[in-house]
């Protein structure tokens, strides 16, 4: 048994581990202050004072409503795409040997590699090039490119650390492909999966890149916030939809990861 001096981090670290989260947060929470002053145009520090009106007056504003419905639907849909092709994908990958799987597997992964310029630009010449008009189709499907990586990296995992053996032993004892999938592939990959999708659904959520270059009149919300930074209007109505992104991106991860934390045991392994 440890010690209680052995157990202890010595205080140097501690305080090191503090500032470190001091310098990633603070300017987070800053966001969280600014949403409440009473002052309209700048950024000052001290607030000059505090107020709830900023709520009230971004609740009414049938623009931030239009973006966040915008942001909604691409990325439901972007998940909804990402969790069938990153599960077949994982399933392709992890499920049999053949020339080229880790090839295959590297380009799989590569679009979230890439800078979001880069994969911006890319799909903004291939859609020109086919004429595609640009919509909200044209977002969902650039959104869809990295969060298929993020789907595939926690199924594939999770597939890796599910035993053959129980796939072999379902075929054996009559069940079809379709049955195997549900009643013991589903059982043992479903928590990955859903913790792929609430990655994959915060990571559409607040995309960028990506959206400037493959956007056309339709403003998701984190387009809207950065054209407002710009001509600023309202600044606190800003920073209270900040707020609200920093919410919505904020609980999906953190359930990804009390999903995600399992031991590294195989499921099914011995017997």
């Amino acid at each position: 048994m440890r010690s209680d001096r052995e157990a202890s981090a010595p205080f140097g670290l501690k305080l090191a581990a503090a500032g470190g989260l001091l310098f990633l947060h603070v300017p987070i929470l800053l966001i969280f202050v600014y949403a409440f002053t009473t002052e309209d145009k700048t950024y000052q520090w001290p607030p000059p004072g505090f107020t709830t009106q900023w709520l009230a007056v971004t609740w009414n504003r049938p623009d931030v409503w239009e973006a966040l419905t915008t942001s909604v639907k691409v990325a439901a849909i972007a998940t909804l795409i990402a969790l069938v092709l990153g599960t077949l994908c994982a399933a392709a990958v992890s499920g049999s040997r053949f020339f080229g799987r880790e090839v295959i597997s590297l380009l799989i992964i590569l679009p979230i590699a890439l800078p979001g310029i880069i994969t911006g630009i890319s799909l903004r010449s291939a859609f020109s090039l086919m004429d595609i008009p640009f919509s909200t189709w044209t977002i969902v499907l650039g959104h869809a490119t990295f969060c298929v990586v993020v789907v595939y990296n926690n199924a594939v995992a999770r597939f890796r650390r599910t035993a053959g053996s129980l796939i072999e032993a379902s075929y054996d004892l009559g069940a079809d492909g379709f049955q195997t999938f549900r009643h013991v592939v589903l059982p043992n990959i479903g928590t990955a999966l859903l913790a792929g999708g609430m990655l994959a659904f915060a990571l559409s959520f607040d995309e960028v890149i990506v959206t400037t270059f493959t956007a056309g009149q339709q403003q998701t919300l984190p387009i809207w916030m950065l054209e407002e930074l710009v001509r600023p209007r309202q600044r606190p109505v800003t920073n209270v939809v900040a707020m609200v992104v920093v919410l919505v991106t904020l609980f999906p991860i953190i359930a990804a990861y009390y999903l995600t934390r399992e031991g590294d045991q195989v499921s099914g392994a011995g017997k």
